[in-house]
């Protein structure tokens, strides 16, 4: 019976045992595996079986891409303008044998490295220059990295400088500036709109003095055709007037009256002086003298 459950003891055991070196390895995920204190594979994804008291595991990697967010450091520029910059570093590892062996405290070491890259680009440029060349110390920072842990089997895929503070003198002036050139702008936007106002203005001002003048010239052109379709109106009623005493055949008493009608139209004008000839004259007091004897 102590046999029986000696066994039970030992199979409890060998299972457990077993059971505890049965290792599954997630996606983006691998374990690097020492045999006897020195390295021996490296576990991607799937089960894994490990000899027990003989292998171990060393570590477990992510081989997803990490991200560093370090706290802001002081850099002095290279016209002596000390500066608070922080940067943010996305890095992936690539090969775990060299992570887990190239290096020791590999995240302090990417720190480190990072803060004396940055301080040695920062060292070559001015502070105008550092304000407005992120993208050049991104792209510089990031190549110098990307080589210098290149043995420790980590890529860096890419780094931002996320912040650059100037000391508070300089940051005041910035400000300052930053606030002429908004009220220059302010000022150049209202002289604009101004400008085009006047523009607007002048363009209807132009209009209405062209509309006037059309205007205008229509009125003369309508009054002028009305004078002479009057004037040919007269002249028709002229020539139809002549017309029918030709028919008629007048004598020259007659043409002499029609004479003397068309002088009282001329006297009704503005003339001051008219000449009336003697024939005319005649014939005007034998009209006076027709007229007294029908009135009596």
């Amino acid at each position: 019976m102590a046999g029986y459950i000696a066994l039970a003891i030992l199979a409890v055991a060998v299972l457990i045992l077993i059971i505890s070196n049965v290792h599954i390895v997630q996606q983006s995920k691998a374990y690097v595996i020492e045999r006897l204190g020195a390295f021996s594979t490296v576990w991607e994804v799937g089960l894994h079986l490990k000899v027990p008291f003989i292998e171990r595991v060393v570590r477990k990697i992510s081989l997803k891409e990490q991200v560093l967010d370090y706290p802001p450091q002081p850099v002095i520029t290279k016209d002596n303008v000390t500066m608070q910059i922080d940067t943010v570093l996305y890095f992936q590892i690539t090969d775990p044998k060299l992570y887990t062996y190239g290096v020791e405290h590999p995240m302090s070491a990417i720190e480190n490295l990072t803060a004396t890259t940055l301080r040695n680009i920062i060292g070559d440029l001015e502070l105008d220059q550092t304000l407005t060349s992120r993208d050049v110390i991104n792209t510089k920072m990031r190549a110098i990295l990307d080589e210098a842990t290149d043995p420790w089997g980590i890529k860096v895929n890419r780094v931002e400088v996320k912040n650059i503070v100037p000391p508070q003198d300089i940051q005041s002036s910035m400000e300052k500036q930053m606030k002429a050139e908004r009220d220059r702008r302010q000022a150049i936007l209202q002289a604009e709109g101004a400008k085009r106002s006047a523009i607007l203005v002048a363009e209807g001002e132009k209009e209405a003095a062209i509309l006037r003048a059309d205007a205008e010239k229509q009125a003369a052109v309508l009054k002028a055709e009305g004078e002479a379709a009057a004037i040919l109106e007269v002249q028709k009623a002229l020539a139809d007037s002549m017309r029918m005493l030709n028919e008629a055949a007048p004598n020259d008493q007659v043409i002499k009256l029609k004479a003397l009608e068309a002088m009282q139209k001329v006297a009704d004008g503005k003339a001051t002086k008219i000449i009336i000839p003697s024939e005319i004259q005649g014939l005007a007091g034998l009209a006076a003298t027709a007229k007294e004897v029908f009135n009596g």
